[in-house]
This record gives structure tokens, sequence and C-alpha cells, in this order.
């Protein structure tokens, strides 16, 4: 309120589109084809939008129920509307969701629902090492590290006999089946918007915003790699990539902004020292300037390889950190590396991927990663 004095949230417009658009978009990209939508607060304007779903390339059916209702009891009178096994979301979270991954978690753990859930505290759940839930409330606590985001695949037979009775709230059914251990969960550690509130609601608009940022590697990508077992430790020793740089230039040209991802063990090692590879990006970041190219940020992991840390590749830190920073979605963002290791570190963080290698046109290949659509 007082927005939805006279329009359902699902409609709060953001870039000037409805928010369940982009929900809807979400599982076209996915592959899906078919989608219920549960209605009930001036559930007329949803449908009076998105009709049959001809315009969206989905078919959309409806089911209006009154305003009272919960979650809990639109599903069960809904149950006869519904595949056996189906994808449930809330219609004001939105966060990237690797469907292919999630459900070979749920084929992994056999058990009647999987949830997509986020590290946060306060939380609203407990899970393990193999990602069953061990506790659910729906009440948030410190004790609780990660909550639920509203995207999650159900059994819809095996759910629907945990309902004590149709009207109920479908947190109830929750709690009761992971009392059970019966739901399982797959962490997305990428950063999720709602528009519960004014304030998130314009964090989520800006999050949906497209934009021209391209993550790129260091070492191999923008300038060439020292010999096996050594470290770029000065500036007269980095050597650019003519290809590469030509690249940045004619995309800058274009509106795009680059962010550096770099793994630098070398620090770790004492190889290298930190404030030498900090004058090392800001030559780089002013050369580049000159070119009429922007480098936003640079990471750097200085860890050791065995310190076990979150941020050096492959592990996905470094980008998800980025993606938090600049309010990026990932799914929509693609990382150049010359390394499988960047690669994994791409899919890990639910990132396009490109393998560098000087011969090819980076242009071209990151202009498709970034508009597939337009750039064909």
């Amino acid at each position: 309120m007082p927005y939805t004095e006279s329009l359902p949230k699902p409609l709060i417009r953001c870039n000037g589109k409805p928010f369940l658009e982009y929900l809807l978009q979400q599982l076209i990209e996915q592959g899906i084809k078919r989608c219920l939508l549960l209605t009930g607060y001036f559930g007329e304007q949803i449908k009076d939008y998105f009709g049959n779903g001809d315009k969206q390339g989905l078919e959309i059916t409806y089911f209006q129920g009154p305003v009272e209702w919960d979650t809990g009891r639109r599903i069960w009178e809904s149950q006869l509307r519904l595949d056996e096994r189906f994808l449930l979301l809330y219609s004001d979270n939105f966060v990237p969701f690797p469907f292919a991954k999630i459900v070979s978690q749920h084929e992994k753990l056999k058990l009647p629902i999987t949830l997509m859930v986020s590290p946060k505290s306060p939380g609203n759940l407990a899970i393990d090492e193999s990602g069953v839930v061990q506790y659910y409330d729906d009440q948030r606590s410190h004790d609780l590290p990660y909550v639920e985001i509203g995207y999650m695949v159900v059994e819809r037979d095996l759910v629907i006999q945990e309902f004590p009775e149709p009207d109920c709230s479908f947190s109830v059914v929750l709690r009761r089946m992971a009392a059970q251990q019966r739901i399982g969960a797959w962490v997305q550690k990428d950063a999720y918007h709602s528009i519960s509130d004014p304030e998130r609601w314009n964090k989520a608009e800006q999050y949906l915003q497209a934009k021209r940022i391209v993550l790129i590697d260091r070492d191999g990508v923008i300038n060439h790699k020292a010999p096996p077992g050594k470290y770029i430790n000065c500036w007269e020793d980095f050597n650019w990539i003519d290809s590469s740089r030509n690249a940045l230039k004619r995309l800058a040209k274009d509106g795009y902004c680059f962010i550096v991802i770099s793994n630098q063990a070398g620090i770790a090692r004492g190889v290298t020292q930190a404030d030498a590879v900090e004058r090392i990006h800001k030559n780089m970041i002013a050369s580049l300037s000159q070119d009429g190219v922007n480098v936003l940020k640079v990471y750097v992991c200085p860890h050791h390889w065995d310190d076990g840390c979150e941020c050096r590749k492959p592990k996905p830190g470094m980008l998800l950190q980025a993606a938090k920073d600049y309010l990026l979605r990932l799914d929509k963002t693609c990382f150049v590396g010359d390394d499988l290791r960047d690669m994994e570190a791409a899919d890990r963080a639910g990132c396009k991927g490109i393998l560098f290698h000087e011969r090819q046109d980076l242009v071209s290949e990151i202009l498709q990663c970034m508009n597939p659509i337009s750039a064909v």
C-alpha cells in the first residue's frame, strides 16, 4: 500500500512492465510451455493483461479464488488442474533459477518437494549437507541460516496428502513435512529480489534493468600470461593481448563496461606484492580509459589454492559479489575467461561463460551471449 489499493501486487511495474511478466519470461526461457495462475486480489486485472499467454508465447490458464484464501487452500482447490509434478512460484520474488539443476537435485533426493533456498540470517529453515531440510518455520530466526525464496518443484499427490485440511496455510504443510525430513533444498547463492515493500521494489527494478556489463578474466584474456609458475609482478611485465584490447574498445563504443575477475595466488605465496598488483590494475584501468573503456572494478582473490576461500575460481564468490555490488542478473551476464576453471566458476554462478582464445571474434561472441535474439 498505497500502490496496491487498486492493483494486484504482481502487476506492480518494474521498468514499465509488470513484475509478473519477468517471472513468466523466466519460465519461457527454461523451456516451460504451460502455466496456471492462481489469482485472488484483483485477479481479473491479471487475466485481462496476460490473456491466454499468446503474446508471451506461453499457454496461460487461471484459477480464481477468494482473496482470503492462503496459498495452501489455492493449491488444494486447484489440484485437479495441476500436473503430477509441477513448479510452484510465488509472485513477489525474483532470482535466476537453473531449472535443470533444481530438477536434478529433486530427483537425487527423491522427496516430495525441493525448495530453492538462499543463505540469509535471520532465516526460516535449516538444511543438512545433502540438502534435506531439517527444520522449517514461517517465523524468521537467527538460528536458521537459510530462507525459502518462492521457487519449488512439487510432487502433487505426495504433498496434497500432507494437508491436514483443505483450508490451511501452506506453511503448516511445509512445517509438517520438514519435521519428517521430507523436503529437499537447492541452494541459490545469488541474491534474490522482492517487491514486498517500496524499498525492495525499487531495488528489484534496478536489478531487472538490462545492463551492458561484461565480466572478464585478466591474465590470459586482457594480457599475456606469465610462464607457468610465474606471475605478472610489475607494470613493465604487463603485455596487452591486442585483439582483446581492440574488442574492449569496440564494445565500449556500444556502451559496454567491464568488471575484471582475477585469481592472484602469487600474493598468498609471497611471490607478488599486493600493492604491486594494485598498481598494475590502476595503470591498466587508466590505459583502457584513454581508449574510452570503462573498467568499473577489479575483483582479486589473493588466496592460496589450499586456503579454502570462497572467492578463488573455480568457486563463484567474486562473480556473486560483483552481481551483488552492481545489481547484475548473472543469467543475463557473460564471463570471459581462458581457463576451464573460469568456465566452472561461470556455471556455478549461473553466468554464461565464453572460453577465450586470441583468434576468436570476441565482440560477436559477447554480443551473442548478452543479446542472443538481437545478435542473431
